[in-house]
């Protein structure tokens, strides 16, 4: 199934708040109350950790929110807490995860390739020992992730195919301006050859287990809200993606946002983000 949505955002210049560049190394700290997040740790790291946002009553199920910033270390959870904060709001129960990333281990580094990935691995499993008010086997378990964390997000789906355990099942994909061609990405030099640094060399056919374009078709519904005018990941991340899914008999669903650039789609106060809770609300 293939579907293709257009949603047009008037003013984007004005969504530039999110005062972000992922040539910069300096993340800001999101106008967020965070207090109601219960901070939970799945390794010694000090980046292995998450921050769980719980609704008021039985919540509809699960997302687990995963940032981006190219998998580097000058970026952090902090990305998430917006989302993961309206996601509470909205019902659902919220793991804002972090991870290691590329970079100084005391920076938030130490992350790559397999680290990057056992983490979002773990993390995830993390959910079977918490207290979240619902049964994680009936239950939705979506996968929601911006950029780099988009890559990931859609990696998690299909972790159980190889070296990764899987104790928590990922039922849905939300890619917010995905990286999902790791060969595509680094033929263009997106971030200044990021996903080379990630995997520690240049992707080719051989990575496979690492990246989501390879790993079609997915066994699970996935969505790609992406903004047409983002230059930092370009459309056709997700495009692309969507149009190989489709042909590969998986589902997928391409929401265009029309005019949006690369962070309207984490402002929490956007309409893209209202679409992407639309999404949700189809869900569960």
């Amino acid at each position: 199934m293939h579907r293709r949505t257009l949603l047009s955002l008037p003013g984007l210049g004005a969504l530039a708040v999110v005062g972000l560049s992922l040539t910069a190394c300096e993340t800001e700290e999101p106008d967020v109350d965070d207090s109601d997040a219960r901070r939970e740790t799945y390794g010694d790291d000090p980046s292995q950790f998450g921050d769980l946002y719980l609704p008021e009553g039985t919540p509809r199920g699960v997302v687990v929110v995963i940032h981006g910033g190219f998998w580097r270390a000058g970026y952090d959870y902090t990305l998430g807490t917006p989302l993961a904060a309206s996601l509470a709001e909205a019902g659902w129960a919220a793991w804002n995860l972090e991870y290691r990333r590329v970079g100084d281990p005391d920076e938030g580094g130490g992350g790559g390739t397999p680290q990057t990935f056992d983490d979002v691995a773990a993390g995830i499993d993390k959910l079977a020992d918490l207290d979240l008010g619902l049964d994680l086997a009936t239950a939705p378990v979506i996968t929601l992730g911006h950029s780099a964390g988009g890559h990931l997000a859609a990696w998690a789906a299909a972790r159980g195919r190889y070296d990764w355990p899987e104790d928590v099942t990922i039922t849905h994909v939300v890619s917010q301006a995905g990286v999902l061609d790791l060969i595509a990405s680094e033929d263009s030099n997106l971030g200044g050859g990021a996903a080379g640094a990630f995997l520690g060399h240049q992707p080719t056919v051989a990575d496979e287990k690492y990246d989501p374009t390879q790993q079609l078709p997915l066994d699970v519904p996935l969505w790609c809200v992406h903004g047409t005018d983002d230059t930092i990941v370009p459309l056709t991340q997700s495009s692309t993606y969507v149009e190989r899914a489709t042909d590969a008999g998986a589902t997928a669903e391409l929401v265009e946002v029309e005019g949006g650039d690369h962070f309207v789609v984490i402002d929490a106060e956007s309409d893209a983000w209202a679409r992407t809770l639309e999404i949700l609300d189809g869900i569960g």
